[in-house]
């Protein structure tokens, strides 16, 4: 395939940025009318709207003709085949069979998966309805109503934020926790606040060999044992959530409470699978089938929809246009509602380590910027944050608004005051302020000229900042499910344009492979251990001092 900077169509949107030099998105709405309905799109329950970037139908065109020459509908069709799209683990990539209420059948390597998918969420539902129902109980009969949730990354950031999403739709009477950081404090505080009779401990590892989850999880199976616990009834309180059977059996997990997903679900979309227990022991199993049911509802339009009425496909274009011709490095996903408090932290993972690649997948350097840094917080937390430097930085920096119309807590005018500020940042961010404006102003409260002219450098907007706003009635487990879906794919579709694979993540290793030749060499607390002199002199002096503190304490 054709350098994706060498293709004509790359080269037409390259002229688009020159010919938009000249204008301002206020003058695009003031020239159009209808430029709300034209840059709208309403699926699955959400509603985007995308008018307030620096494009026209034109350049919306291009970004089609992009798409299209970069097959992004051959890409969709592979990836819903079944085939190794994966291609440097040589895996499927089927997060969406996960969710797929037509009763499709879905084949990796000649075998029909789905069969799989349905057994394994039948098992978890029966599972699910014995603690629910309190046949299954802990080591001396009582219930277990709360959960702690061992894993990280995949394992860990997407189950918590639907959880915590769906915080209005718990299960009365239960608790969840989850557990990551290697940190003894993340672990200690969480034990803190449980009870060893009734507290339900989950691994999540699929090869049982992760080290922070691991570490966790032997450290929670010592205090279970030391708190009144015993060998047998390890195998009521822990289950796993892995593919390893010699290694959860060794741990002390009976086969019938383990609980498999596969090797074509990559960590950060595996919240749809075995992955999403935690969820929906918290939630139940129908809001969790209703999860699934809302991201599968954004699968049929992703894969149906034309590109242009696309949702995924729009937002996914928009971004590359932002990224590679606007120059926009990172982008903000701002949540307006309280309980989307993680959705950043969850989609950073998914974008970041699906597309923070500088290698295509023909192994030759990127040549183009690819995955953009992504951040944010719940609004109105960010706006007394970031904000200030959206509206006025030296860097462009687009952004995503999304929040219901209807809250999960309607409290007195809370929630009108927040609508109120989700509609105004991206209208402020769009239009800015000029000079002339802000002059205006500061005249007509009667400043003097002096004062003015002092003031009104610092208060000008420069505007033409890109951002989108989407929008639901109300957060429920099916709107949740559709915006999950909605990110995916769109993640998706900038690796096919961008030519990565967005479904490997070797960029993580390199870094635990140096953490564990270094383990050795760091000194337990009060042992005196000089430095190896194995790495380079930072690295040695930084070990020597650690050890040296460690020494003292």
């Amino acid at each position: 395939m054709t350098s994706l900077t060498e293709i004509p169509e790359w080269a037409v949107l390259a002229e688009d940025v020159e010919a938009m030099k000249a204008t301002s998105m206020r003058a695009l709405f003031a020239g159009d009318p209808r430029r709300f309905n034209r840059f709208s799109i309403e699926a699955a329950g959400l509603f985007l709207d995308y008018a307030k970037n620096k494009i026209t139908e034109d350049i919306a065109d291009h970004l089609i003709a992009l798409a299209v020459a970069r097959d992004v509908e051959g890409a969709r069709a592979r990836m819903f085949a079944g085939e190794p799209i994966n291609v440097t683990e040589d895996r499927a990539v089927l997060h969406p069979a996960l969710r797929d209420f037509a009763m499709r059948d879905y084949h990796v390597c000649g075998e029909n998966v789905s069969l799989k998918v349905r057994a394994a969420r039948e098992k978890m539902k029966a599972f699910i309805g014995r603690i629910h129902s309190g046949a299954h109980k802990g080591y001396t009969g009582k219930r277990l109503d709360t959960v702690v949730n061992i894993g990280i990354g995949g394992s860990d950031l997407g189950p918590q934020m639907a959880t915590e999403a769906l915080r209005p739709y718990w299960v009365e009477g239960r608790r969840s926790f989850f557990v990551s950081n290697i940190d003894g404090q993340h672990l200690a505080d969480t034990l803190a606040q449980c009870d060893p009779e009734t507290t339900l401990f989950i691994i999540a590892s699929k090869t049982f060999t992760t080290q922070e989850t691991m570490t966790n999880a032997a450290t929670a199976r010592a205090w279970f044992l030391e708190n009144g616990g015993d060998e047998a009834g390890v195998g009521k309180h822990f289950v796993a959530l892995s593919t390893n059977t010699h290694a959860v059996a060794a741990f002390g997990i009976e086969k019938d409470n383990m609980f498999v997903f596969w090797d074509w679900v990559g960590g950060r979309y595996s919240l749809w699978s075995s992955i999403g227990l935690p969820i929906a022991l918290q939630v139940g199993f129908d809001n969790f089938e209703k999860l699934l049911h809302g991201a599968h509802a954004m699968d049929e339009h992703f894969r149906a929809a034309p590109l242009r009425e696309n949702m995924p496909v729009m937002l996914a274009l928009v971004g590359v246009w932002n990224r590679n011709f606007l120059g926009a490095a990172s982008h903000a996903v701002l949540p307006y509602d309280q309980h989307l408090h993680r959705l950043p932290a969850y989609l950073q993972q998914a974008d970041m380590e699906s597309n923070g690649k500088r290698v295509g997948t023909n192994g030759a350097p990127a040549p183009a910027p690819t995955g953009p840094v992504i951040f944010g917080e719940p609004g109105t937390n960010g706006q007394h944050a970031f904000y200030q430097l959206l509206h006025q930085g030296t860097d462009l920096i687009s952004a995503d608004f999304i929040a219901p119309a209807i809250s999960q807590s309607e409290t007195g005018d809370h929630h009108e005051i927040l609508l109120s500020n989700f509609l105004a940042q991206p209208e402020a961010l769009m239009r800015g302020k000029t000079e002339d404006e802000v002059r205006d102003e500061l005249s007509a409260e009667g400043r003097a000229q002096a004062e003015i002219d002092r003031l009104a450098p610092h208060k000008v907007f420069p505007g033409d900042r890109p951002c989108n706003s989407i929008l639901m009635e109300k957060l429920t487990p099916e709107t949740l499910g559709a915006l999950i879906a909605l990110y995916e794919h769109k993640i998706f579709v900038q690796g096919v344009v961008w030519g990565v694979n967005s479904f490997d993540q070797w960029g993580v290793e390199l870094g635990k492979t140096l953490a564990k030749a270094i383990l050795p060499e760091i000194a337990r607390r009060g042992e005196v251990k000089p430095a190896a002199d194995t790495h380079d002199a930072s690295t040695n002096g930084l070990i020597d001092r650690v050890n040296h503190l460690r020494a003292k304490g």
